[in-house]
């Protein structure tokens, strides 16, 4: 198989992984789907909310230098968070950001 494809095929597989694992149950950067859920309301356009309590607990726990690494991707996007609002929730709960975030 040539080169092309190979790196097709690799893409492909990776594509397939994401699935899923998204439809598995979400479990990105130490927040699963419930904390994913809470913040939601939050980090969707057209009218975003301050987060929630329970918000701001699940992104606590959560690896916010990981949660930093998804700021360019296609999955935040694909699952309507606007990576903009969800790169502003650390300091709306109080919490400290990665510094090269």
């Amino acid at each position: 198989m040539p080169m092309k494809g190979s790196k097709l095929l690799g893409m492909v597989v990776v594509g397939l992984l994401l699935i899923v694992e998204f439809a598995s149950g979400m479990n990105i950067c130490n927040m699963d789907d419930d904390g994913l859920t809470s913040c939601k309301p939050s980090v969707t356009q057209p009218n975003p909310v301050e987060p929630s309590a329970s918000c701001c607990e699940a992104l606590s726990g959560a690896d916010l230098q990981c949660l930093c690494s998804y700021r360019n991707s296609f999955v935040l996007p694909s699952l309507g968070i606007d990576p903009e609002l969800a790169l502003a929730l650390p300091t709306k709960c109080n919490l400290t950001s990665p510094s090269n975030c």
